[in-house]
């Protein structure tokens, strides 16, 4: 998933370690799906418990990580990021509860891409034709996906997840500039936390509890948002801009693999045409910012 808060100084690294790490952190960000849909499909937790569970464990990580380093998350983040944060979180597990992982995936990464470049287009950047092109073919795919019919993802979940990547969006967005990742990510993360707890108390009526569930929520959000993110920010030190979008076009395409290995879920031809114009058409972009620059 897109993020542009800023990581610490450079330091030398080898391609090997940079490349392991990368390869980590995607696993990480994909795991995410693969455990939230494991979790509300498959266990008795509800949604709005799991987003609590993950961000404080999130949370609980992040501030371990940044004060082993020396550093304070207390007084991180800004709440409008971490609003912006827990806005994605809670419509990600909601939209779980009903779409597959490779499709809550794919939507979640359409939506923040098309965010992110829209508003670069709204602060008057301009892109090359083929960039255009691109943008139009990855749009395409997105209202592809969702065009009524039999193997239409639900309606529901798709709005939900579409608005938790438009969120993810504006976080990114939020964080440029806004020094260490690491210790603003984990300050955000601990803001978030009373507006998670807030809606778990708001529908406690309707929660469900067991420990298979909570295990999940703290796995993902101990180790597939805490530990993936550090490990992402660190990984970015050695990666190019463009490199560290263009690698993020996996994650979709790993979370699908993992859906079909470990969750049984299909692969349908539309997903897969889907697939193949969202990832295609933002790669045209990603491309095309490259020669540009």
């Amino acid at each position: 998933m897109s993020t542009s808060l800023a990581a610490p100084a450079s330091y030398p690294m080898s391609r090997q370690r940079v490349a392991a790490l990368t390869v980590l952190a995607m696993i990480a960000f994909a795991g995410n799906s693969l455990l939230c849909r494991q979790a509300l499909k498959h266990t008795a937790i509800d949604a709005a418990s799991f987003t609590a569970i993950r961000l404080a464990s999130g949370a609980l990580v992040l501030w371990l990580i940044v004060s082993l380093r020396g550093g304070h998350a207390a007084g991180a983040g800004r709440w409008r990021s971490a609003l912006a944060l827990f806005a994605y979180a809670a419509g990600f597990s909601f939209a779980y509860l009903s779409l597959p992982a490779a499709t809550g995936a794919l939507l979640l990464f359409g939506a923040v891409q098309v965010t992110m470049i829209g508003y670069g287009l709204a602060k008057g950047e301009r892109l090359s034709g083929r960039q255009l092109a691109g943008l139009g073919v990855a749009l395409g795919g997105l209202f592809g996906l969702l065009l009524p019919g039999l193997s239409a993802p639900p309606l529901a979940g798709s709005a939900l997840m579409l608005g938790a990547g438009v969120a993810w969006g504006v976080y990114s967005l939020l964080g440029k500039g806004a020094g260490d990742a690491t210790t603003v990510t984990a300050g955000n993360f601990l803001r978030a936390v009373p507006l998670a707890i807030s809606l778990s108390l708001l529908l406690m009526p309707a929660a469900t509890w067991d420990s298979a569930g909570a295990g999940y929520a703290v796995l993902s959000g101990a180790l597939a948002s805490g530990v993936g993110y550090a490990i992402w920010y660190n990984a970015l030190r050695g990666l190019s801009a463009t490199s560290a979008a263009t690698v993020q076009l996996t994650v979709p395409v790993i979370a699908a693999v993992g859906g079909v290995a470990l969750l049984g879920e299909p692969v349908t031809l539309r997903l897969m045409l889907a697939s193949v114009a969202i990832l295609g058409g933002v790669w045209l972009v990603i491309a095309g910012k490259r020669r540009v620059g």
